[in-house]
């Protein structure tokens, strides 16, 4: 066991602050990587002020951060994949039981008894997990993913939770080129679906209730924008898409976007709103259409993912700050103050 700095938060209401944890001793499976940067995700924020309390209580102190890219500086005997000086990536899971359904399909974040990345019990250290706000971290090499050299590292972290979330459920619904597809919301999640399904050759339309996001949305790949409380631009549109990704996680009407599906159409949630939405029946029940979820990727698919934007050059806009200013990036995240994701340079923390 070695000791590593860190940040942390010791309470729902406190500040994340320096500090050292332990990491455990690479196994002759496990990978040691220091972190060059860790992207900060909205559920980082939910978990360190505790407000998933009813279905993840948070446990104290809590090292968040699942959105890692490093360098390879250890392995143990029985690796494979790494070596020292590779680069590398660790998303939203660190183990799984390897041994249920799930697992055997490479569906790694459909687990029952999956361990995250942080604020998970540590088989290893007792406790919970620490996440990316942290010099290194010790990683089982299933769970370790390669990353293109090609790419800025800083915009690679966010891919490895933003970014799978919006690519699997498009690479899942099937072959979108030429296809019409909308993305609900221009913030984190929806600037990468996008991306994606521009690089697969989709027709790209971006749903948003800000006008001044217009602009972006074209720069980012979309081929038009509608402003979705202009009733005339909705109805305009209105049963021509093949799918869409509703990347929302206020509250909102879906059955407005429901009906801008065509025939056997689909709309996929990523985000989560608090509250549950009320689907019409009617909406599905006349075009054969359907509503699903989707949540990260599995391990292969992830890579999958990495390997493909490496291809088309794709990552995530990022802002990139020092860890300390995590706590007002916390803020202005509240305020979706960002375009679109925040990546802390963990070499600042070598000043702590």
């Amino acid at each position: 066991m070695f000791n590593v700095k860190a940040y942390s938060a010791a309470g729902a209401t406190s500040p994340l602050a320096s500090t050292t944890i332990p990491r455990r001793d690479a196994t002759e499976h496990d990978v040691q990587i220091e972190i060059l940067f860790c992207g900060i995700c909205h559920s980082d924020l939910h978990t360190v002020r505790n407000e998933w309390s009813s279905i993840m209580p948070t446990v104290y102190p809590c090292v968040p951060g699942h959105e890692i890219v490093g360098r390879v500086t250890k392995v143990g005997s029985a690796v494979t994949k790494f070596k020292p000086g590779d680069l590398a990536g660790v998303g939203c899971l660190v183990d799984s039981d390897h041994t249920c359904p799930n697992c055997r399909d490479g569906l790694e974040q459909l687990c029952p008894n999956q361990t995250l990345t942080f604020n998970s019990p540590d088989k290893h250290l007792g406790g919970v997990t620490y996440g990316g706000y942290s010099e290194s971290i010790v990683v089982d090499e299933h769970f370790v993913l390669r990353v293109p050299s090609n790419l800025n590292l800083a915009g690679v972290a966010p891919l490895l939770c933003a970014g799978i979330t919006t690519y699997s459920p498009i690479r899942r619904w099937g072959d979108i080129k030429g296809k019409k597809v909308g993305v609900v919301g221009l913030g984190g999640l929806g600037h990468m679906g996008v991306k994606f399904a521009q690089a697969f050759g989709a027709h790209v339309v971006v749903f948003t209730t800000s006008a001044h996001k217009k602009e972006d949305a074209l720069r980012l790949g979309a081929h038009e924008v509608i402003i979705s409380t202009n009733t005339e631009e909705m109805q305009k549109h209105a049963g021509t898409f093949d799918f869409i990704l509703d990347t929302i996680a206020a509250d909102h009407d879906i059955n407005a976007y429901i009906n801008m599906l065509g025939r056997d159409g689909n709309i996929t949630l990523v985000g989560a709103p608090e509250k549950p939405l009320a689907v019409s029946a009617f909406a599905l029940l006349f075009g054969r259409r359907s509503l699903s979820g989707s949540i990260i990727g599995g391990i292969a698919e992830t890579q999958e993912m990495l390997d493909f934007c490496g291809t088309h050059n794709i990552t995530a806009d990022v802002e990139v700050i020092p860890i300390q200013k995590v706590n007002e990036a916390y803020e202005r995240l509240v305020k979706s103050d960002v375009k679109y994701r925040f990546s802390i340079d963990m070499a600042s923390l070598k000043s702590e």
